[in-house]
């Protein structure tokens, strides 16, 4: 018999997705999708079974557009979810979370925007998470970090900010970074180990040089008018009879 919450949760994908290459047909007869799984096998395109159960979901490369449905928490036994390479946008739904035997993720190289969800970090078995290339923007959850199976990770190519996590980049055994720097490049305000620091936004070197170059041209016009002005005095009491022998007395000491 097929179960009830795979029904619902490839329904709900079915119908949020445009499928231009017609790579989804045989979803749309409602017989094959009311029993997606025949013991170990699916005559659905994308899907791999598991004694009953939807197992794996492939839909790579197929030009689908859209966003991705909320209903895919239903495939409660999923372990591989791969909607790469398409045209899908809007952002990565929360319900994700609720996969708790999820392993794969490969959601790269769509259009995906939002924050990247911290409740991923509720999928205890995953140990691939590809979400390159696309619009993420926000910062990297440090829940993340926790996932301790997590052997692949990607989120190059987005719109993220902020420190990378320090569980994300910590040293393995001393050898280098959990994950490398192209895990994390094409981020322009993302920055951390292994990312260089943060870009320090105060003055400019050049900036600094101009700023001096003015003071000093300032106090060197201040200096030339102050003795232009005491010469000038000096000369009209110079000038003046019965005062001779005074203009000792204005020169300055020094």
């Amino acid at each position: 018999m097929a179960d009830p919450d795979d029904q619902r949760c490839l329904s709900g994908l079915y119908h949020s997705l445009s499928d231009p290459t017609g790579y989804l047909k045989n979803w749309s007869t409602p017989s094959y999708l009311s029993s997606p799984c025949n013991g170990f096998t699916s005559i659905l395109n994308g899907v791999t079974c598991n004694n009953g159960r939807v197992y794996k979901l492939s839909l790579s490369a197929h030009s689908l557009s859209g966003q991705i449905s909320p209903s895919l928490s239903n495939c409660t036994n999923l372990q591989s979810l791969d909607l790469s390479s398409n045209e899908l946008t809007g952002p990565i739904p929360f319900s994700i979370s609720s996969l708790l035997n999820l392993a794969v993720l490969n959601l790269s190289a769509n259009h995906l925007s939002g924050e990247i969800p911290p409740s991923l970090s509720l999928c205890a078995y995953l140990n691939v998470i590809d979400l390159h290339s696309n619009e993420l923007t926000g910062q990297i959850p440090d829940q993340i970090g926790l996932l301790v199976r997590l052997s692949a990770f990607d989120v190059s190519n987005n719109k993220l900010s902020g420190p990378i996590p320090y569980l994300l980049a910590n040293k393995s055994n001393g050898l280098g970074p959990r994950f490398n720097a192209s895990s994390f490049a094409g981020n322009k305000e993302l920055y951390g180990y292994p990312l260089p620091p943060m870009k320090n936004k105060g003055l400019s070197v050049l900036a600094i040089v101009f700023i001096g170059l003015g003071s000093g041209l300032v106090s060197l016009i201040l200096s030339f008018t102050a003795v232009c002005i005491w010469l000038r005095v000096a000369d009209q009491e110079s000038s003046n009879p019965g005062e001779e022998g005074k203009i000792s007395h204005l020169m300055p000491d020094y």
